[in-house]
């Protein structure tokens, strides 16, 4: 199939940068996530690949060949957007055979193609109807399918599945995912949604004001977040990112995350990996802590190394509970919030202590200045 590779992109609109020194390369057959919050970046990178709009710096390569001064047309790639357009004298038949006409397929060729991607995106009922009796989902579904019936170097898809149902969302995901890996062919799919970047990338880039924060598999980037951002944008809960104080004692580090004067949220270093960075760090007095909220550990009863924190609120989600602590209150009133995620039956009640731990070796710290991480 093909190779895409971006070399220091960067793109203006006026006096705002959209992508500042973008540097990327996707492999063959690479199913590719850009991941980031709305006006990050990501539907400029698409459109700059697909050569909608032209960067003012930096290469593009798809094969290793500069397709800078190439046409849309010349690139062989199929743009999925995110808000479908589709040709509304024709029926969904004609609209996802229609990108097959110019290539010269027999007609059984075709059908095939078009009926076979209609039943993978559960469509095969509307091929007859017209684009004026569908729905804002089967919409985005049949404009999926006219992309995907063309079988291109390159996929481009932008949100391609935002509109949809949950429930048709995790299907789509898998659906999507699947076929990508039966045709082989490159895709890069840009994301709000860090479950579709989770569930469906074999590397995730994390966009932030036009600049890659992370670049790593699924794993990589929720184990080892390399800044704050990232760590505050990933996972379901977002990773607990509480500032706080580290000090030594008989050689021995403490955690102390902040809250109200005379309150007592401290907790003892004991896994010897963390200790030694903090140790090695010389800024520990503008330290950021991380904890994913299933490596808080909240207890009714009395455990090792722990503090006591009353519950803010309890969110029953079925498969899990999300528990969460108020360490105290800041400056202004707000509540410092610790989010804990405990099994289904987990019994706490608002206003009730429970017992707080961390687990030792998935504990975080960040410069609080830089956002860096320490560990």
């Amino acid at each position: 199939m093909a190779t895409v590779k971006l070399e220091n992109i960067t793109k203006r609109f006026g006096d705002l940068i959209a992508l500042d020194d973008i540097t990327l390369d996707i492999q063959d057959q690479e199913f590719f996530v850009l991941l980031g919050q709305t006006g990050a970046g990501k539907t400029t990178t698409l459109r700059c690949i697909a050569g909608l709009d032209k960067p003012e710096e930096g290469t593009i390569y798809l094969d290793d060949v500069s397709v800078n001064d190439k046409t849309p047309a010349e690139r062989d790639v199929a743009f999925v957007f995110q808000s479908h357009i589709l040709y509304p004298h024709l029926s969904v038949y004609e609209n996802m055979a229609f990108p097959l006409h110019p290539r010269k397929l027999s007609a059984e060729e075709i059908d095939r193609r078009v009926r076979d991607i209609a039943q993978m995106l559960h469509i095969e009922h509307l091929l007859m109807r017209m684009p004026n009796q569908l729905s804002g989902g089967e919409t985005q579904r049949v404009g999926l399918g006219r992309a995907m019936v063309r079988r291109p170097q390159v996929f481009l898809m932008d949100e391609p599945i935002s509109n949809l149902d949950a429930k048709l969302r995790t299907e789509m995901r898998a659906e999507i995912r699947w076929r990508q890996r039966e045709l082989g062919t490159t895709t890069f799919y840009v994301t709000h949604d860090q479950i579709e970047a989770m569930s469906m990338a074999d590397r995730i880039a994390v966009l932030e004001a036009g600049r890659i924060q992370q670049l790593g598999t699924p794993s990589d980037i929720y184990n080892h977040p390399a800044n704050l951002f990232v760590a505050g944008f990933i996972g379901n809960p977002s990773m607990n990112c509480i500032a706080c104080d580290i000090t030594s004692t008989n050689g021995e580090l403490h955690l102390k995350l902040a809250d109200d004067i005379g309150s007592n949220n401290s907790v003892t270093i004991q896994d010897a990996r963390v200790a030694k960075a903090l140790n090695d760090n010389t800024s520990n007095s503008d330290t950021v802590f991380g904890a994913h909220a299933e490596d808080v550990l909240v207890s009714h009863q009395s455990i090792p190394n722990a503090f006591q924190a009353e519950v803010y609120s309890v969110e029953p989600l079925g498969a899990e509970t999300i528990v969460e602590l108020t360490l105290g209150t800041d400056a202004v009133g707000a509540h410092t919030i610790l989010k804990a995620c405990t099994a289904p039956n987990f019994a706490a009640e608002i206003g009730q202590h429970l017992y707080v731990s961390f687990v030792p070796e998935r504990m975080y710290f960040f410069d609080k200045n830089t956002g860096n991480a320490i560990l």
